[in-house]
Protein backbone atom coordinates (compact mmCIF):
# COMPACT_ATOMS: atom_id res chain seq x y z
CA UNK A 1 0.00 0.00 0.00
CA UNK A 2 1.24 3.31 -1.22
CA UNK A 3 1.87 5.43 1.67
CA UNK A 4 2.88 8.61 0.17
CA UNK A 5 4.44 10.37 -2.93
CA UNK A 6 6.95 12.97 -2.49
CA UNK A 7 8.56 14.77 -5.54
CA UNK A 8 10.37 11.88 -6.19
CA UNK A 9 9.62 9.40 -3.93
CA UNK A 10 6.92 6.99 -3.17
CA UNK A 11 6.59 5.71 0.80
CA UNK A 12 4.88 2.06 0.49
CA UNK A 13 4.38 -0.89 2.74
CA UNK A 14 7.17 -3.64 2.93
CA UNK A 15 6.01 -6.79 0.54
CA UNK A 16 7.19 -10.15 0.02
CA UNK A 17 7.68 -10.07 -3.40
CA UNK A 18 11.42 -11.35 -4.06
CA UNK A 19 12.54 -7.60 -5.09
CA UNK A 20 12.02 -6.37 -1.62
CA UNK A 21 12.60 -8.97 0.07
CA UNK A 22 16.19 -8.89 -1.96
CA UNK A 23 16.91 -5.54 -0.84
CA UNK A 24 15.17 -5.73 2.64
CA UNK A 25 17.93 -8.49 3.08
CA UNK A 26 20.95 -6.26 1.43
CA UNK A 27 20.21 -3.25 3.90
CA UNK A 28 19.58 -5.25 6.93
CA UNK A 29 21.93 -7.54 6.70
CA UNK A 30 24.88 -4.78 6.64
CA UNK A 31 26.59 -4.69 10.22
CA UNK A 32 27.24 -0.51 8.84
CA UNK A 33 23.87 -0.19 9.52
CA UNK A 34 22.72 -2.17 11.80
CA UNK A 35 25.62 -1.75 14.34
CA UNK A 36 23.21 1.56 15.28
CA UNK A 37 20.29 -0.32 15.44
CA UNK A 38 19.12 -2.10 19.02
CA UNK A 39 17.01 -4.16 17.53
CA UNK A 40 16.39 -8.24 18.10
CA UNK A 41 17.19 -10.36 15.44
CA UNK A 42 19.64 -7.86 13.49
CA UNK A 43 21.96 -8.21 11.43
CA UNK A 44 20.08 -10.31 9.53
CA UNK A 45 22.12 -13.43 8.49
CA UNK A 46 19.84 -15.88 6.14
CA UNK A 47 17.48 -14.21 3.31
CA UNK A 48 14.72 -16.07 4.50
CA UNK A 49 14.52 -14.01 7.64
CA UNK A 50 13.36 -11.05 5.37
CA UNK A 51 10.25 -12.48 5.63
CA UNK A 52 10.06 -12.58 8.62
CA UNK A 53 11.03 -8.71 9.17
CA UNK A 54 8.24 -7.62 6.84
CA UNK A 55 5.80 -9.54 8.88
CA UNK A 56 6.91 -8.14 12.02
CA UNK A 57 6.23 -4.84 10.81
CA UNK A 58 2.94 -5.30 8.97
CA UNK A 59 1.96 -7.14 12.73
CA UNK A 60 3.74 -4.08 14.79
CA UNK A 61 1.41 -1.53 12.46
CA UNK A 62 -1.74 -3.46 11.87
CA UNK A 63 -3.81 -1.50 14.42
CA UNK A 64 -2.53 1.92 13.78
CA UNK A 65 -5.03 2.44 10.49
CA UNK A 66 -1.71 3.78 8.19
CA UNK A 67 -0.95 6.59 10.39
CA UNK A 68 2.27 4.71 11.81
CA UNK A 69 4.66 2.29 9.77
CA UNK A 70 7.84 1.18 8.63
CA UNK A 71 7.55 2.30 5.46
CA UNK A 72 9.82 1.10 1.65
CA UNK A 73 11.15 4.57 0.51
CA UNK A 74 11.14 4.04 -3.05
CA UNK A 75 12.85 5.93 -5.54
CA UNK A 76 10.04 7.14 -8.21
CA UNK A 77 12.47 7.27 -11.15
CA UNK A 78 14.00 3.89 -10.73
CA UNK A 79 11.70 1.93 -8.75
CA UNK A 80 14.85 0.74 -6.42
CA UNK A 81 14.03 0.90 -2.52
CA UNK A 82 16.51 3.71 -1.19
CA UNK A 83 15.73 2.17 2.91
CA UNK A 84 13.13 2.85 5.28
CA UNK A 85 11.18 5.37 6.80
CA UNK A 86 9.60 4.70 10.00
CA UNK A 87 6.85 6.86 12.53
CA UNK A 88 5.99 5.55 15.72
CA UNK A 89 5.17 5.59 19.28
CA UNK A 90 8.37 5.77 21.03
CA UNK A 91 8.49 2.21 23.46
CA UNK A 92 9.31 3.33 27.08
CA UNK A 93 11.65 2.76 30.03
CA UNK A 94 10.93 -0.51 30.19
CA UNK A 95 11.75 -0.96 26.38
CA UNK A 96 8.16 -2.41 25.76
CA UNK A 97 5.21 0.08 26.91
CA UNK A 98 4.48 2.64 24.65
CA UNK A 99 4.36 6.08 24.86
CA UNK A 100 3.00 9.31 23.36
CA UNK A 101 5.92 10.18 22.10
CA UNK A 102 6.32 9.89 18.45
CA UNK A 103 9.49 8.52 16.76
CA UNK A 104 10.60 9.19 13.47
CA UNK A 105 13.35 7.54 12.11
CA UNK A 106 15.01 6.20 8.45
CA UNK A 107 17.77 4.03 7.32
CA UNK A 108 19.29 3.62 3.91
CA UNK A 109 21.13 1.94 1.65
CA UNK A 110 24.54 2.64 1.69
CA UNK A 111 24.06 3.30 -2.21
CA UNK A 112 21.23 5.85 -1.37
CA UNK A 113 23.22 8.10 0.59
CA UNK A 114 23.95 11.44 -0.12
CA UNK A 115 20.80 12.04 -2.59
CA UNK A 116 18.21 13.70 0.19
CA UNK A 117 15.99 10.29 0.45
CA UNK A 118 15.63 10.64 3.74
CA UNK A 119 15.07 14.11 4.49
CA UNK A 120 12.59 14.26 1.60
CA UNK A 121 10.77 11.11 2.99
CA UNK A 122 10.76 12.64 6.53
CA UNK A 123 9.69 15.86 5.51
CA UNK A 124 6.53 14.41 4.03
CA UNK A 125 5.82 11.98 7.37
CA UNK A 126 5.98 14.74 9.42
CA UNK A 127 4.00 17.16 7.90
CA UNK A 128 1.68 14.09 7.26
CA UNK A 129 1.87 14.08 11.00
CA UNK A 130 1.44 16.93 12.16
CA UNK A 131 -1.89 17.52 10.52
CA UNK A 132 -3.20 15.00 13.20
CA UNK A 133 -2.84 17.12 15.77
CA UNK A 134 0.89 15.68 17.07
CA UNK A 135 2.32 18.37 19.06
CA UNK A 136 6.28 17.17 18.49
CA UNK A 137 8.04 14.18 16.63
CA UNK A 138 11.12 13.23 18.16
CA UNK A 139 14.24 11.38 16.24
CA UNK A 140 16.47 8.62 18.60
CA UNK A 141 19.99 7.88 17.41
CA UNK A 142 22.50 6.24 18.37
CA UNK A 143 25.79 8.10 19.97
CA UNK A 144 27.95 8.52 16.66
CA UNK A 145 26.06 7.85 13.75
CA UNK A 146 26.17 11.44 12.47
CA UNK A 147 24.75 10.45 9.35
CA UNK A 148 21.55 10.09 10.86
CA UNK A 149 22.21 13.38 13.29
CA UNK A 150 22.87 15.08 10.04
CA UNK A 151 19.34 14.53 8.45
CA UNK A 152 17.93 15.49 11.69
CA UNK A 153 19.72 18.85 11.69
CA UNK A 154 18.70 19.38 8.18
CA UNK A 155 14.95 18.62 8.94
CA UNK A 156 15.54 21.28 11.73
CA UNK A 157 14.84 19.48 14.41
CA UNK A 158 16.35 20.97 18.44
CA UNK A 159 19.27 18.67 19.89
CA UNK A 160 18.13 18.03 23.28
CA UNK A 161 21.15 16.14 24.26
CA UNK A 162 21.59 12.38 25.31
CA UNK A 163 18.76 11.09 27.01
CA UNK A 164 17.34 7.84 28.36
CA UNK A 165 13.64 8.04 29.01
CA UNK A 166 13.10 5.41 25.62
CA UNK A 167 13.98 2.02 24.57
CA UNK A 168 14.46 0.22 28.36
CA UNK A 169 16.78 3.54 28.98
CA UNK A 170 19.20 3.05 26.62
CA UNK A 171 20.97 6.75 26.08
CA UNK A 172 20.31 8.14 22.52
CA UNK A 173 21.21 11.61 20.83
CA UNK A 174 17.61 13.22 21.03
CA UNK A 175 16.07 15.53 18.51
CA UNK A 176 12.72 17.25 18.41
CA UNK A 177 10.59 19.07 16.19
CA UNK A 178 7.71 21.09 16.72
CA UNK A 179 4.37 21.19 15.08
CA UNK A 180 4.85 24.61 13.03
CA UNK A 181 2.42 27.55 14.86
Amino acid sequence: MTVLRTERLVLRDWTEDPADLARLYDIYSRTEITRWLDASGLPLTDPAQAVDRVRIWRDRHADHGGRYGTWAVEVRDSGVVAGTLILKPLPGADGETLTDDIEIGWHLHPDSRGHGYATEAARAVLAREFATGTPRVYAVVSPGNEPSMAVCRRLGMTHLGRRTEWYGGEELETFVLAAPA
